[in-house]
């Protein structure tokens, strides 16, 4: 389905964005092969909603260059000690909060390193506040609280033109942020924004103007590709191995010490050994375990090493 023309519907006068026309929005027109939705048997809606989920990983796929882009922006402020902030209202919004708070269980971070701003507060995760999008000034305050420069915030629209967004993306720029965008229209006036514009076309929803869905999954491989791929250029990942996990639970601690002795070529025993010794840090109880090292000694390795576990192993 082709999209209708945006230009001129939507544009930027001295700053601020004049009111769009919402019908003429990408992700405001309806889909025709759901015209008959509340007509389908249940397994009917099932098998159409799963065919056009099948397109949302391809249209994220065609977007990969600038999905890079965003990961060597990304990954080189935290480099250069920036922080990452996810920034959206309603769904966009807790998507960005979703993927703020694995990352400290999954990377080892500091809750302070990934953050996310809600439009609305922490209340609007819970329950719906639709007009908090509208609140421009709220998402201006909330940058100028927060953010510095060095810092990237990464503005998340599926529409395109969310004032609250709009108004934490200019602001950041203020602040010589760097910034992301993440919408479903590569025409957003959110874009001039932008030092990185993502925009999959995913096409219209099943359920006309419901972004939860098709937008929404787009969203969630795009942000967990952005925050995977950049721990993975800052040394959180050894080969495929989540190594610098938090063992805070039963599951997490079986797989720490399964991590260490793989990679430590050691017996089950030991790795656990090595573990405890280690203050439950993985990484450090496997340089222990391979290299024959105390605690101390690994931990200044690895610091010299910038925390790369494969620096540390293959030196």
């Amino acid at each position: 389905m082709a999209y209708p023309n945006l230009a001129g519907n939507i544009g930027m006068v001295e700053g601020v964005m004049r009111r769009p026309r919402y019908h003429a929005l990408p992700t405001e027109q309806p889909n025709p092969r759901s015209r008959r939705l509340d007509s389908l048997a249940p397994i009917e809606i099932v098998s159409l909603m799963n065919r056009e989920d099948r397109g949302v990983a391809v249209a994220v796929g065609r977007v990969g260059r600038e999905i890079a882009r965003a990961v060597t922006l990304v990954a080189g402020a935290l480099q250069s000690g920036g922080r990452l902030f996810f920034v959206g209202a309603g769904t966009s919004g807790r998507l960005g909060v979703l993927e703020a708070a694995e990352c400290p269980p999954t990377f080892s971070t500091p809750p302070s390193l990934v953050q996310a701003i809600m439009a609305g507060g922490r209340a609007s995760v819970f329950r719906s506040r639709e007009g908090a999008e509208d609140r421009a000034g709220e998402g201006k305050r909330a940058i100028a609280r927060r953010v510095r420069a060095g810092d990237v915030v990464v503005g998340i629209a599926a529409s395109g033109v969310t004032p609250f967004v709009r108004a934490a993306l200019a602001e950041a720029r203020r602040r010589r942020g760097r910034t992301v965008l993440v919408a479903m229209d590569r025409r957003s006036p959110l874009s001039r924004l932008a030092d990185v514009v993502i925009a999959p076309r995913v096409g219209p929803e099943v359920l006309t103007g419901s972004t939860r869905l098709k937008a929404g999954t787009a969203t969630k491989m795009i942000l967990n590709i952005l925050t995977t791929a950049a721990f993975v250029r800052l040394g959180k990942v050894y080969g495929n191995w989540m190594v610098d996990l938090q063992p805070r639970s039963r599951k997490l601690r079986a797989r720490a010490e399964r991590l260490v002795q793989i990679l430590g070529r050691v017996s089950r025993a030991r790795a656990r050994r090595y573990l405890g010794a280690a203050g439950g840090r993985t990484k450090v109880a496997i340089v222990m375990a391979r290299r024959n090292l105390s605690a101390r000694a690994a931990s200044r390795l690895l610091r010299e090493a910038g925390g790369s576990l494969r620096r540390c192993l293959d030196a």
